[in-house]
């Protein structure tokens, strides 16, 4: 276990810890500091902070939904944590809002896929599941309590809900992500791209894409993750390098039914990288509770 893990999600988005659960989990883990980043929401973060042990420090955040496009007008899908940014700056807020309302109406469409199937997974029970944002996550938990999945992470394989090209996914709207730099350096924020090359996850983006990010202002790349491999992290370390990008690690923890590897504190940052994230943030500041 490391001090501090950069990508963690709660119930605001989709998560399976409450916030006030999930800042229990960290200090458990023996963490000093998380950043708490549910995607395109910053809805957990007062939770998070009212419950925040003594002595833990809380980097408030989210993980924004965007795209770029590339060769011959493919469209890849990606994450860009943004961190430290004025969560009430109204045009990142609202573009946050669409998304959310767009996250929902998306899973949505893929349940009522599973079910034109035949498959006995419901809107009403994902929700309940949910308790609250609904994300592929619960979606995966309904297929696992009907049956029709020997395992949580089947869910997320060509046969369900795994990716674009996956039997039951369903698009949703994102800004390119140009924009979604901009957004969050207009409310004050600095910006990571997340799990760059994380190949199972789908299409991943050329160097190029990276460099093109970095002359648009991103601060950072998410090297130590789970679901990139040795090479991969490689590969990315020596980008960064050249780039004279900030390097990361995270767990990008979601709950207790995360695979193996995923566990809250797996992989860490530096705490002088940290330290150049908080420098470069005008818009917010980390939370620490007094020992």
């Amino acid at each position: 276990m490391t001090g501090i893990d950069l990508h963690t999600h709660s119930t605001a988005s989709d998560g399976l810890l409450a916030p006030a659960a999930l800042m229990a989990a960290a200090a458990g883990a023996g963490l000093s500091t998380i950043a708490l980043t549910d995607h395109d929401t910053t809805a957990g973060i007062a939770e998070a902070q009212a419950a925040l042990p003594p002595g833990m420090t809380l980097v408030p955040g989210a993980e924004i939904s965007c795209e770029v496009r590339v060769a011959e007008g493919r469209v890849i899908s990606l994450h860009v944590l943004g961190y430290l940014f004025d969560p009430a700056e109204p045009e990142f807020a609202a573009v946050r809002a669409r998304l959310r309302d767009d996250r929902e109406s998306r899973a949505r469409r893929m349940v009522d896929k599973i079910a034109a199937d035949g498959h006995p997974v419901t809107w009403e029970r994902v929700q309940e599941l949910a308790g609250g944002s609904v994300g592929r996550p619960h979606i995966a938990g309904a297929l696992l309590e009907a049956g029709l999945i020997a395992d949580y992470d089947e869910a997320f394989t060509r046969d369900w809900i795994g990716g674009r090209a996956s039997r039951y996914w369903a698009d949703k709207e994102q800004p390119d992500v140009a924009e979604a730099l901009r957004l969050i350096q207009h409310a004050g924020g600095v910006s990571v791209f997340a799990h760059p090359f994380a190949a199972a996850r789908g299409p991943i983006v050329d160097p190029e894409v990276i460099e093109r990010m970095a002359r648009l202002g991103l601060a950072g790349v998410e090297v130590d993750h789970p679901d990139q491999p040795p090479s991969a992290r490689e590969r990315l370390r020596s980008l960064a390098a050249d780039l004279g990008l900030l390097v990361t690690g995270s767990s990008d923890f979601h709950g207790t039914k995360d695979g193996p590897g995923h566990g809250i504190g797996v992989n860490g940052t530096d705490p002088d990288v940290l330290a150049a994230l908080v420098e470069g943030a005008t818009g917010d500041a980390p939370r620490t509770r007094a020992a």
